[in-house]
């Protein structure tokens, strides 16, 4: 659960450019940052050759371009298979892996930074993705099936899962405790310090400014929004967050969420799923016991239980289902 958080200059961080996004790893022990940034370093170059979509020599692009048949994987890309079939089960298949065919029909087909002046086409007709239940895993094997024409993307959990497994490795490795930041998606392990580790949170996803500073002690937080990776396609401005049902952007109702879970990759699915649900997220994570902030178009802000609200902020009644 996060605190209301007092920022303190005894932390040690390291920053890069990475994944599309910023990425960052703050230590509690000076001496262990080097070691830290190295081993944060192999995970990024790790998920971006198993899981990138945008990488033709990717093991996930092979995977994609295998569609029909059943393909032997190695083990990280079977985890972050795994990884992401659970996080769609958890939230009812809004969190699907299957849109990526949906996410090339709208022009994101290729590294955000050459999408971002605009694609020429037009809007497409709604599609329904194939849905998870469609992938078909063999552990023991190792073999995956994806259906004829489908194309995985795992753009919602596999940043998160980086996250995760390198606060990991990095506190099971050098003993100290870690919060790793991939682009708002955050995870930490081992022992915090005094008073947890300050995050800040934003109205707009990734900006500069924040709005509030809360922090955390174990597990992971996780932003999700429709404030920064926006571009025109066509006529039409669109993000990057599709509903499965339509295979197209979900209607703005949050324009950005942030929860907290034990995980990041839990945090950030419970995160995209509320973008998706609308007015229903609120009463979804408040039945789930996750503490989020979700802020609207408007820029009114509601809090689940558990989120600490400023002083200056009065209690938000809970918002009706539809």
């Amino acid at each position: 659960m996060p605190e209301r958080s007092n920022p303190t200059d005894t932390q040690r961080v390291y920053r890069t450019r990475a994944l599309g996004t910023i990425a960052e790893v703050v230590v509690t022990e000076r001496g262990a940052l080097v070691a830290a940034s190295e081993l944060l370093q192999l995970e990024l170059e790790r998920i971006d050759r198993v899981a990138s979509r945008f990488r033709d020599d990717s093991e996930l692009s092979r995977l994609n371009a295998a569609a029909g048949t059943e393909t032997q994987v190695s083990g990280d890309l079977l985890e972050a298979l795994q990884v992401a079939l659970a996080m769609a089960e958890a939230t009812g298949g809004l969190v699907d892996p299957t849109v990526g065919v949906a996410m090339d029909r709208l022009g994101y087909d290729r590294d955000f930074s050459e999408v971002l002046p605009g694609v020429d086409r037009q809007l497409p007709e709604p599609q329904a993705a194939p849905g998870w239940r469609s992938v078909t895993l063999d552990p023991e094997r190792s073999v995956v099936g994806i259906p004829t024409g489908a194309s995985i993307d795992l753009g919602a959990t596999a940043k998160a899962l980086a996250a995760d497994r390198a606060a990991t490795t990095i506190h099971h490795r050098l003993g100290c405790g870690v919060l790793v930041s991939l682009g708002g998606d955050a995870a930490v392990a081992g022992p915090a310090p005094d008073g947890g580790f300050a995050i800040g949170i934003a109205d707009t996803c990734t900006t500069r400014n924040a709005s509030e500073a809360v922090s955390i002690l174990s597990g992971g937080l996780a932003s999700s929004g429709i404030g920064v990776r926006q571009w025109r396609l066509g006529t039409h401005q669109v993000h990057h967050i599709v509903d499965p049902a339509t295979g197209l952007p979900s209607t703005p109702y949050w324009r950005t969420v942030s929860a907290t879970a034990a995980t990041c990759v839990q945090a950030n699915a419970a995160s995209t799923a509320a973008m998706i649900m609308g007015a229903r997220a609120v009463a979804w994570l408040e039945g789930m016991g996750l503490p989020a902030r979700l802020v609207r178009v408007d820029g009114s802000v509601a809090y689940t239980s558990g989120w600490p609200a400023p002083e200056s902020t009065q209690p938000v009644p809970e918002m009706s289902t539809r």
